[in-house]
């Protein structure tokens, strides 16, 4: 077996996804399982450079996974021509500039989202790395969830026949910070520091209506910051600038409707943190991370409305579960996957800087339809 190396800056690996899903879930994860099999006896193997600001941590995070390669110098890591692919998991203020010195360095180019923070810059990106020839692609990882792998196999089964609705609700309860210590960064509660539920959600909802069920032509926003104190990691009360929840309706190219609940505010009653109800005229599914209930038409119960006694109809009861027929591994690995395909094999690929633009679009739509209190339109983007 011949081994291929590729070795990857990742810059922002000290972040919690950067660190979890990208760095342990995917890089090394194909680093232990003997790298990703391209065929023909040959063997890719990721070899990661870890990126940041802050020495100490990457000091210990590669020390940890037993890495010797680290660095707080980007353009020294980026000017190194045995480098092939920039990585960036960084806050969104910083990841638009360090993307357009990699393009310029000729890397391959990877990113999580949202790629930019203005549909401008993220255009620019896309056109920049275009020209230059690289390969770019952008972090879709929902697609890759088992249930809505399950939930587009029933599309492309004609299962649903004529898609009417999708109702999505995500979303849990973040702690404030000051009794119990919140899950998030508090970046993500202030605006001026590339936070807010909007910019780091609806660029996730763009992809998945896309490429589930039809580009997003108009776009209808509320937005609400439900709790306007929170405690940062240090113990220091700051006051929220950023919205903390969003409830957008979609129309879909093809008349159906989509609405979305986004929330940090909000408290669990579902199966999963995510869940998405599609109503067709031949059935219904309710997908989440794992999961995917069906219920056709020819086993939809009769309920009658009667306020006046209690429901004996066991609803949830009358769901069948999708079998998996299939196993499936972490959604970012197998982006991770498909992604160093494209770069050493020039597989196919369309998940780039292109279709991470238009998440930035629905994003900056999306407030601006919550500040000016109507319906926007969501032009198609093109270079």
């Amino acid at each position: 077996m011949t081994r291929r190396t590729v070795r990857i800056a990742m810059n922002g690996v000290t972040g919690r996804m950067g660190h979890r899903q990208h760095l342990v879930r995917s890089i090394l994860a194909l680093r232990e399982q003997g790298g990703l099999d391209l065929g023909h006896g040959e063997v890719l193997w990721p070899e990661p450079v870890l990126v940041g600001r802050r020495e100490p941590a990457l000091r210990a995070l590669a020390g940890s996974h037993g890495l010797t390669e680290w660095s707080t110098d980007l353009d020294a890591v980026l000017a190194d021509d045995t480098v092939d692919v920039y990585f960036d998991a960084q806050v969104t203020p910083a990841r638009a500039d360090a993307i357009r010195r990699a393009v310029a360095a000729g890397k391959h180019v990877y990113t999580e989202k949202p790629t930019a923070g203005s549909l401008a810059e993220a255009l620019d990106l896309a056109r920049l790395a275009t020209e230059k020839g690289v390969k770019h692609g952008v972090v879709q990882d929902k697609l890759f969830l088992p249930g809505l792998r399950k939930l587009k196999r029933l599309i492309d089964g004609g299962f649903f026949g004529e898609i009417l609705s999708v109702r999505g609700e995500f979303g849990y309860w973040v702690f404030e910070g000051d009794w119990q210590e919140a899950q998030r960064p508090s970046w993500n509660y202030r605006a001026e520091d590339g936070g807010g539920i909007v910019v780091d959600m609806f660029p996730h909802w763009e992809y998945v209506l896309h490429e589930l069920f039809g580009r997003v032509t108009s776009v209808t926003a509320h937005v609400a910051t439900h709790v306007p104190r929170r405690w940062d990691e240090h113990g220091k009360p700051y006051g929220a600038t950023a919205d903390d929840a969003a409830y957008g309706i979609f129309g879909l190219e093809g008349g159906a409707v989509a609405q979305i609940n986004s929330s940090w505010a909000v408290r669990v009653h579902r199966d999963e943190l995510v869940e998405f109800q599609v109503d067709g005229t031949h059935g219904s599914a309710v997908a989440g991370l794992r999961g995917c209930r069906v219920q056709h038409r020819s086993a939809t119960p009769k309920p009658v409305w009667n306020p006046d006694v209690p429901a004996t109809e066991p609803f949830r009861d009358q769901w069948q579960e999708v079998p998996d027929n299939a196993a499936f591994d972490n959604g970012f690995k197998a982006q991770w996957e498909l992604f160093l395909r494209h770069v050493v094999l020039d597989e196919p690929y369309h998940w780039d800087l292109l279709a991470g633009a238009r998440g930035v679009q629905l994003a900056e739509l999306g407030l601006r339809s919550a500040a000016e209190g109507r319906r926007l339109e969501v032009p198609e983007v093109t270079l």
